[in-house]
């Protein structure tokens, strides 16, 4: 979303940033030029993006357009009458058939692409967790969380915790990646993750009157971005500044992290939250180190993908027979010791406190029994991966549009489909509401990226930065102790800071029940 060249620049100023990236590890030059932020510079700027053929005005301009008919659209399904209470729709027997119908267009929609070898040659690479994967894997949780809500099965209350936590996870570990590997922390990177975010959310929260706690993920994604970021370029200047070997400043940085994690939320401080709602203050605190952990599987992610190259890659079949038993048995260990200890409580308050601190084991159970074979690990579902790009807008817009009035009602849209209509008519009602539903989300997540695209670009302009995105900018590692990166390829780097993903619970229009 970045790599759009600034037209105010001369042609010599923006060529520099298009050499050739290879493997090898180089220090770019300072190619980023800036301007002082005199008024006519600026208008001038301003001036420069209103006129570009793309990502300027035009499109910023078409975009708002686009967003106000789905707001008006959210409206609309958001007060819609006929509707009954989301709690007479409880029916876990249609929760489990509609998971059932996803397993059967997962295995339908089941792509395998045979591992191929990095930029530098060599071995095909065992790639786990890569881009396809992570998509999938939100997009099955994201189908589970909608429907949990619709269904009202509570008795699954603590999975979808799980499953909450597996998405702010991900912010942490995805952020931490790009961050570690490419050095980027610039004001454009600032504001372009910030609105891909907000934007929508903000919108929606102010047009329907919505209060912001509905939407509580988004502000939990929001500060494990920002946290993850400045943990990060701590971590960057240790290395830079201070000559620290690259382990010695990372490690630094997550535990300086973890202490200030320690001192907010496990002290009184954490009742600043209270400031702002108590469903913040619950939320924050069900979470509270989940980002951190990402983090540090993030900082871990080098040695895990040498790992998975010597378990599973095309040296020794028979060391790769007996590695898959062993990780696939030690998946389903960590996942059955999660709910033989934990998760098997049935009381939610019971187990809420001691979520933040054990969600992790079924989280890791399941990335190993996925990922136990190599065949597994080039294998994902592409329908799943489309329901995982959408994930942010599915999250905000199933309170308005699959369910109604800020996610408390059952809209009713074909007669006879109400609370006590037949079975069949209230399936064909959800399919109908979930097509428009679902056709609105994608809509609004390719508004929402072009909104970010030309904000991003205004923001270039302003600042006088012309596109670095191309050039990799490589951490500089001081040769202390003969530490070095991590082998972290491009296809590892998990795009996860879109925030695709949501997370949801039951919330009424001013506090949340689940």
């Amino acid at each position: 979303l970045l790599s759009h060249s600034v037209h105010c620049f001369p042609p010599d100023v923006n060529e520099t940033i298009m050499a050739d990236n290879t493997n090898a590890e180089y220090t770019p030059k300072d190619t980023t030029k800036r301007h002082a932020y005199r008024p006519a510079i600026m208008v001038s700027a301003l001036k420069a993006w209103a006129v570009q053929e793309k990502n300027g005005l035009k499109d910023f301009s078409l975009a708002q357009c686009k967003v106000a008919v789905i707001l008006a659209v959210a409206h609309f399904g958001n007060i819609w009458e006929p509707s009954y209470p989301r709690n007479d729709n409880h029916a876990p027997s249609m929760f489990w058939l509609v998971n059932a119908f996803l397993a059967v267009g997962t295995f339908m929609t089941w792509t395998w692409k045979a591992s191929s070898a990095g930029r530098g040659g060599g071995s095909p690479r065992i790639v786990m967790l890569g881009r396809e994967q992570t998509e999938e894997w939100k997009g099955w949780m994201q189908w589970a969380f909608i429907f949990y809500h619709y269904y009202r099965v509570w008795y699954v209350y603590n999975e979808i915790r799980v499953f909450v936590s597996a998405y702010v996870w991900m912010t942490g570990f995805g952020n931490f990646l790009y961050f570690d590997k490419k050095g980027d922390f610039s004001v454009e990177r600032f504001v372009s993750m910030i609105l891909r975010i907000n934007y929508f959310p903000l919108l929606l929260s102010f047009f329907l009157t919505v209060p912001l706690e509905l939407y509580y993920v988004v502000p939990l994604h929001t500060t494990g971005f920002v946290m993850t970021m400045i943990t990060c370029y701590v971590g960057y200047q240790l290395e830079q500044k201070l000559g620290f070997s690259y382990w010695k400043s990372r490690t630094i940085a997550i535990g300086i992290s973890l202490l200030v994690h320690i001192l907010f939320y496990e002290t009184p401080a954490v009742n600043f939250l209270l400031l702002f709602s108590k469903e913040y203050h619950f939320r924050f605190q069900a979470d509270k180190y989940s980002a951190w952990m990402g983090m540090a599987a993030g900082l871990l992610w080098g040695k895990i993908g040498e790992y998975m190259q010597w378990a599973h890659g095309f040296e020794n079949d028979q060391r790769r027979r007996m590695v898959s038993v062993l990780q696939f048995s030690g998946g389903v260990a960590l996942i059955a010791f999660w709910y033989g200890m934990f998760g098997h409580i049935p009381d939610k308050h019971t187990y809420n406190p001691i979520h933040p601190y054990v969600f992790v084991f079924a989280v890791i159970g399941w990335l190993m029994v996925r990922n136990c074979t190599r065949y597994l690990t080039e294998c994902h579902s592409t329908l799943l991966e489309f329901l995982g790009r959408n994930t942010l807008e599915t999250y905000v817009l199933q309170f308005h549009l699959f369910m109604s009035h800020n996610v408390q009602y059952i809209p009713v849209v074909i007669p006879g489909a109400d609370a006590d209509g037949s079975a069949v008519l209230k399936f064909a009602n959800m399919l109908l509401c979930g097509t428009v539903f679902l056709t609105l989300a994608v809509w609004a997540r390719k508004v929402t990226v072009e909104t970010q695209t030309s904000v991003v670009d205004l923001v270039k302009n302003l600042r006088g930065t012309v596109d670095t995105s191309r050039t990799v900018v490589v951490p500089q590692q001081a040769q202390v102790g003969g530490d070095k990166l991590p082998d972290v390829k491009n296809e590892e780097v998990v795009a996860l800071t879109e925030l695709e993903g949501g997370v949801n619970k039951e919330t009424p229009s001013t506090k949340t029940v689940d």
